[in-house]
């Protein structure tokens, strides 16, 4: 009888819906967030779009490497605003739940996007290293076909591997226990309300981040060891200033994203640490879209000059 009885409480509690706890506890800090988390949205949301309009607009960045960076910016668009907007009305909700149904959404599309941005920073990776120590062919490697090929298989690649995840994530029971410690819905802190043995996740999760996130990174890594073996064989001061200044705001993005994703899914839940893995992924989701267009057009002639075009309707012949 009290079996039953508790289990039909469990039940109860759960309505379909799930609590975030976030950072209720500390009132003063949920407010100190919100504003963080406004002030990145906006910006993310401008300098993304400035990115994309300028680079569609001016025909001397329509090459591969601006191709690549309007889907990033693209991409950090989307991924902000599938969490951004739910973090800012829970941070001013005394209730902050979110629908079962909007979690899984929420969890799908925020997972496909970050494993996409894996990619394609990969993708970026590729198309530096082909211009910097292949040059002569580099119109060849790097065709508009052969761009739109690895992008396009980024955005499926992330896709389909954020299926499985979800999938095996919300197919767990939760027996009730429906408080995410957590500003939004993610894979590690939904894995921890389990009430079975989490390991099949575990590993399957732990198999997913090396093939997502540390396959990629290891590309990345080759890549820039050829590029400065490259670069240190040319003779120019100049040359190598100018080499090494292309590759430098990619190697940027790549060490803030890479890092702080690494942190929060390359480690059992149980080890996870609450508060740190909290921040380290409002960072990946928040900072990080915000800081790309600040990394790449901060010492960036060339969008600079478009963007002067642009603004002045200069003739760009």
């Amino acid at each position: 009888m009290n079996s039953d009885a508790s289990w039909k409480h469990l039940n109860q509690s759960y309505q379909g819906e799930f609590i975030l706890l976030g950072v209720a506890d500390r009132p003063h800090l949920e407010k100190l967030l919100s504003a963080l988390v406004l002030i990145c949205y906006v910006m993310t949301l401008f300098g993304n779009t400035i990115i994309i309009v300028v680079s569609r607009l001016d025909p001397r960045l329509h090459t591969p490497m601006y191709f690549f960076l309007s889907n990033l910016s693209f991409l950090d668009l989307c991924y902000t605003t599938s969490l951004g907007p739910h973090m800012l009305v829970n941070f001013w909700r005394k209730r902050k739940t979110i629908k079962y149904a909007a979690c899984a959404v929420q969890l799908y599309v925020s997972l496909s996007l970050g494993s996409t941005e894996c990619l394609l920073l990969a993708s970026m990776a590729y198309d530096r290293y082909a211009a910097v120590c292949q040059p002569l062919r580099y119109t060849v490697i790097m065709s508009h076909s052969i761009c739109s090929k690895m992008a396009t298989v980024s955005w499926v690649i992330g896709f389909s591997h954020s299926l499985v995840q979800t999938v095996m994530t919300l197919k767990l029971p939760f027996c009730g226990n429906n408080r995410i410690d957590h500003f939004f819905c993610e894979v590690p802190a939904l894995l921890r309300l389990a009430c079975v043995d989490i390991s099949v996740n575990e590993a399957v999760l732990s198999a997913s981040c090396i093939v997502i996130l540390l396959l990629p990174l290891g590309l990345i890594i080759v890549s820039y060891g050829y590029i400065t073996v490259a670069v240190l064989r040319i003779r120019s001061a100049e040359g190598r200033h100018k080499a090494f200044s292309t590759c430098a705001s990619h190697l940027t993005v790549v060490s803030l994203f890479y890092g702080s994703a690494i942190f929060s899914y390359l480690q059992p839940p149980s080890n996870y640490s609450h508060d740190q893995g909290k921040m380290m992924s409002l960072f990946y989701t928040v900072v990080a879209p915000m800081l790309n267009p600040l990394i790449y057009t901060l010492r960036n002639k060339d969008v600079h000059r478009a963007l002067r075009r642009v603004m002045h309707r200069e003739p760009t012949l």
